[in-house]
């Protein structure tokens, strides 16, 4: 089969997972960085219900084994401590006609399918301090209903995804390799990156000196990844489950600091736009609360003036390092687009040391 960047190609695709119905149609949906997501729909009796079916990048998860065995078992932790009454659902995988969660075409290509969150919606940046509030309430709830799974009950996708002297150590080889030449482009940016590269590991030195605790983290808390009721604006569901595996739950809260307290996209130009907006973070904070309780620990609480900061940055050190590599792990879609999202890290990381002191966060997280 060839690969289905045509809709007609998705019917065999659908034809591999246990839907529902009678195939009526695909197209491409979304703008993941790492997988490529198809809308499909069916007919079911007269009723239509939708699949996503998603074509897996096995570069980025070489163990894919490892990514079904978390879904799996973090989705049927949360479908046990579901309550009606919130309304929050539960990603729902799609099995395979030959058996287990994956399936692969004709092409040797791995696929998964989940069934559609109907009546919901996803935004890609965060518009009012309300939405940013609900996004975190999500993962607040996420964070609870999970506390009492093991976190090494899970495997790691992707070892040190959050490890930010790991990040660091790749963005020095990358330096040294400068395989795609470019490294005299980015002298500022590598610069800025090296100039903080001690405190950048402030997470991670907490978590080895045991003082910041393990827990089942989702590790991809951008805002895209909560949807919303499309009439209440109500948080519905946590998706993109690839990265749910041990971590901090600062990497949580930081990653929704990151993402959802600039109004500019990740790969802005102008980076005029790039600015760090108080009442956003704030609004994360209190709705992260409102979500998890009292979970976080003093250490925990101590640490979040810092937590976006820091994830911030490694995600600068992330995409600056692929640009040199030659833009080998996120998928580009124009010249250059590693290094557009790397500078909106970095300015953004400027626009939170500018901020520091001005947020009352510990006091909106709790004692």
């Amino acid at each position: 089969m060839s690969s289905p960047a045509a809709t007609s190609d998705l019917r065999a695709v659908g034809a591999l997972f246990r839907l529902r119905g009678r195939w009526t149609g695909g197209a491409p949906h979304g703008s993941g960085h790492i997988h490529d997501t198809f809308l499909a729909t069916a007919d079911d009796a007269g009723r239509p219900v939708r699949y996503a079916l998603q074509r897996l990048n096995e570069r980025v998860f070489p163990d894919l084994d490892a990514v079904t065995e978390n879904i799996a078992r973090v989705t049927a932790h949360l479908r046990g401590r579901e309550d009606p009454s919130d309304g929050f659902r539960t990603l729902s995988p799609v099995a395979a006609r030959a058996g287990g969660w994956l399936a692969r075409d004709d092409a040797g290509a791995a696929w998964r399918a989940f069934e559609w969150i109907e009546n919901a919606r996803s935004v890609d940046v965060a518009r009012t301090p309300a939405e940013a509030r609900e996004a975190a309430r999500a993962i607040g709830l996420f964070h609870r209903r999970l506390a009492d799974m093991p976190a090494r009950s899970l495997r790691e996708t992707i070892p040190g995804f959050h490890d930010t002297p790991r990040r660091y150590e790749a963005l020095h080889r990358a330096i040294e390799r400068d395989a795609a030449g470019r490294l005299g482009d980015v002298r500022a940016e590598v610069a800025f990156a090296l100039a903080r590269e001690e405190p950048a590991g402030r997470l991670i030195a907490g978590w080895r000196a045991g003082r910041l605790p393990e827990r089942v983290t989702h590790n991809d808390t951008k805002i895209n990844n909560i949807l919303f009721d499309e009439n209440t604006g109500r948080a519905v569901c946590v998706i993109d489950m690839d990265t749910a595996m041990p971590g901090l739950a600062l990497y949580d809260i930081g990653d929704m600091i990151r993402t959802m307290t600039s109004p500019a996209d990740e790969d802005e130009r102008d980076l005029s736009r790039v600015t760090f907006r108080l009442p956003f973070h704030e609004a994360i904070l209190r709705g992260y609360r409102e979500g998890a309780g009292d979970l976080l620990t003093a250490a925990e609480r101590a640490e979040l003036p810092f937590c976006g900061r820091v994830i911030t940055l490694e995600t600068g050190v992330r995409f600056l390092a692929d640009f040199l590599s030659g833009d080998v792990y996120f998928k580009t879609a124009r010249p250059g687009h590693n290094l557009d999202r790397c500078r909106t890290q970095f300015r953004l990381v400027e626009e939170m040391e500018r901020a520091e002191g001005t947020s009352h966060s510990t006091f909106i997280i709790g004692h």
